[in-house]
């Protein structure tokens, strides 16, 4: 999707709005890992319960796996829970498959004591990955052309497979300006709608694997002014889908600032189609979902992502309202005519910004190399080395579509469509999402591959849409680099 200028003549956000008093990068990672919560974990039988709030077998159809499920299962999904919409059951029943597995979860904490954070990534050379000898050359060739045809003014790509980091490399400079500095793998961008994946729908997965969450929890359960036609019958799912009926999109920023006034508007607003009946993919419906995430995890959003995801996955130089220390070492977006000025370090998205910095749709800032911490947890199926984050079920759940009509979304991430798909020719098991400032994360199951891109294409301006076409040829590239049979 892409957003349009806000018309002229608006009035700019008032004191207060936009970046708040510093605080330190996420990677300080000794003080992040001493408030770390320890995750508490529940056997598979109880899992079914925990995603979709299963009731008996008597009332729903067996999981394809043709497991039964135990009598704890049916006392554990005996909740009131009104019936949802006519499309529920094509909703699930891909999760319900899922959630049969008898694969129970690793616990997070040992005896009371914290883990240390997981190991980065081990580099490897390509060609023991199953790269054909100088197939990264293609990869660059591919790159140094887009940044010669202005498609963006430089990038960073993270290309991991088989359980190691392959290929890490900057182009480019952070802008077109004669003296810009080089771009390199410590580069920072600002993620845009990836933050929807690496911390609104990790941050839901996580909350599910604790029973604190179901993907049938009705929405106005969580958010009692959520009222309406219709309404009672939006899940949490629905959110996660884009399946929700909330519209995709306002200018909110013109008259609203504060998380508080974002959410109260959004709950009163109508829905524009029945929910689950089709997939429009929603900044919207995500906000109200970070709403209920931090209620029910009892901590604002950012602080939830440092001590759950950022520091336990040594995200180290990832974080929402990075500090001024480190702009330098940020790519600027678009020169706002909005805010009156080339953002830097400060989130480009115009409600994120009038949300106050942090949000559930946009606002995290990141490094390729910190991105395939995240990408090889969601490859290992929640595992990054001996670091079990999220249950292997609830990522597989997530990961495949959710049955939406006319729909290939999954719960928070996207799958490749027939035609047209960032994601080029990586297989249908594969899953991703892309960010409106130029980024994208992609990841083949399939090939035990990921494929991450992160550039700046809307600076100076977005209306720069080239790299459309720089996205599916980047991962048709990395496929064509593999040898046969890999």
């Amino acid at each position: 999707m892409y957003r349009h200028y806000p018309p002229t003549g608006i009035a700019k956000p008032g004191p207060g709005v936009g970046v708040s008093p510093k605080r330190g990068i996420s990677g300080r990672l000794n003080q992040a890992v001493a408030s770390f919560e320890p995750m508490a974990r529940h056997p598979r039988g109880l899992l079914c319960a925990l995603l979709l709030g299963c009731g008996p077998t008597t009332d729903r159809p067996p999981s394809a796996s043709g497991v039964d499920q135990t009598a704890s299962v049916k006392a554990a999904a005996s909740r009131n829970t009104p019936p949802g919409p006519d499309h529920a059951d094509t909703q699930t029943a891909s999760v319900k498959a899922v959630a049969s597995s008898n694969t129970p979860p690793k616990p997070d904490h040992a005896d009371g004591h914290l883990l240390q954070p997981a190991a980065v990534l081990p580099r490897r050379s390509p060609e023991s990955a199953g790269f054909r000898p100088g197939a990264m050359g293609a990869v660059d060739a591919l790159l140094t052309k887009a940044i010669t045809r202005r498609a963006f003014p430089g990038a960073v790509v993270a290309i991991g497979r088989g359980g190691a980091l392959v290929h890490l490399k900057g182009y480019g400079h952070l802008s077109y300006a004669k003296d810009a500095a080089s771009v390199d793998a410590h580069t920072i961008y600002d993620l845009a709608s990836l933050t929807k994946v690496v911390v609104t729908t990790t941050a839901a997965m996580l909350l599910i694997d604790e029973g604190k969450l179901s993907l049938s929890d009705r929405v106005v359960d969580h958010l009692p002014g959520f009222v309406g036609k219709h309404k009672h019958e939006v899940t949490v799912g629905h959110l996660l889908s884009h399946s929700s009926g909330i519209d995709w999109w306002a200018p909110l920023y013109e008259q609203l600032t504060g998380k508080a006034a974002y959410v109260a508007h959004i709950e009163a607003m109508d829905l524009v189609y029945r929910p689950g009946s089709k997939s429009l993919y929603s900044d919207l419906g995500i906000i109200l979902l970070g709403a209920i995430i931090e209620r029910v995890a009892g901590q604002d959003l950012d602080v939830f992502a440092q001590k759950r995801i950022f520091a336990p996955l040594a995200m180290s130089d990832t974080s929402y309202r990075p500090p001024a220390d480190l702009h330098g070492q940020i790519a600027p977006t678009e020169n706002d005519p909005w805010r009156g000025r080339v953002l830097r370090g400060e989130v480009h998205d115009e409600n994120a910004y009038a949300m106050g910095g942090v949000a559930p749709h946009a606002g995290v800032f990141a490094t390729a190399g910190d991105l395939a911490q995240f990408a090889q947890m969601m490859l290992g199926r929640g595992t990054l080395g001996t670091r079990q984050l999220v249950a292997p079920q609830t990522v597989e759940a997530f990961t495949k579509p959710a049955g939406i009509p006319g729909s290939g979304r999954a719960y928070g991430w996207d799958t490749p469509s027939r035609t047209g798909s960032s994601a080029g020719n990586l297989s249908h098991q594969s899953f991703g999402h892309t960010g409106f400032t130029g980024t994208s994360l992609w990841i083949d199951p399939t090939r035990k591959l990921f494929v991450i891109l992160l550039t700046n294409r809307v600076h100076p301006t977005r209306k720069n849409t080239r790299i459309r076409d720089v996205r599916p040829a980047l991962a048709n590239a990395v496929i064509a680099g593999l040898e046969p049979q890999q």
